[in-house]
């Protein structure tokens, strides 16, 4: 079967996506350094908030692609721990199993191992913060009306990745003393997704106590 062949192929070189850059100089590099300013402060809660005066729109593409790239570097600490053995399917934990369909080149779900589904799901997320009709990064530029509807699967996608993470390979993550930079941006990633209602809580259920965990803190 040549496409798993080359797909075991092209894993095996360990490349995950490139960090998607917000260009200097524009509003959004402002509203990128404002995001990180208060995120210093350390209390997270307020670091999500809608900047005065500023576009939801605008803050929510900012935060999508800051997350996508968090993810993308969180994961590719543990790719090695992640493969079509130790993971033929895509889970987190027992009784969640993701199935992969984009709506256009795949339609119909498909079973696959955590490792493609991921690559399925952050090259699908690159196409849409690469697309200037639904991200634009031109001041001036409207967004789609359809914008916050995609932001919402992307990041209710993204979320799948945190939670395969947690549950199928936090040995590694402790290891790799990684877990405080890994619930720090999972906690900022929940509180951002509360903040403006983007995910459904049905779909949070595989994290539900850590999130309960992570937020009562700060309540």
């Amino acid at each position: 079967n040549v496409s798993s062949l080359f797909c075991s192929g092209s894993r095996s070189s360990k490349t995950f996506k490139p960090k998607k850059n917000i260009p200097e100089g524009s509003h959004q590099y402002e509203l990128l350094k404002h995001a990180e300013a208060t995120l210093g402060s350390g209390n997270l809660r307020m670091a999500v908030m809608l900047p005065d005066g500023e576009d939801l729109n605008e803050w929510v593409a900012v935060n999508t692609v800051d997350f996508f790239n968090q993810i993308n570097m969180l994961y590719g600490t543990i790719t090695d721990f992640c493969t079509e053995e130790s993971c033929p399917v895509m889970s987190a934990g027992p009784k969640y199993e993701y199935h992969w369909a984009d709506g256009t080149n795949i339609k119909k779900p498909i079973k696959c191992s955590a490792p493609k589904y991921i690559d399925y799901l952050m090259t699908w997320v690159q196409d849409q913060l690469d697309d200037e009709t639904l991200f634009p990064s031109k001041i001036g530029v409207p967004f789609p009306k359809n914008f916050m509807s995609v932001a919402k699967t992307i990041l209710k996608r993204l979320f799948r990745v945190y939670a395969h993470i947690y549950h199928q390979h936090f040995d590694p993550v402790i290891q790799l003393q990684e877990e405080a930079h890994l619930n720090t941006s999972f906690k900022h990633f929940i509180f951002f997704v509360q903040e403006f209602n983007l995910i459904d809580r049905r779909e949070l259920a595989p994290l539900q106590e850590l999130i309960e965990k992570l937020t009562s803190k700060d309540r």
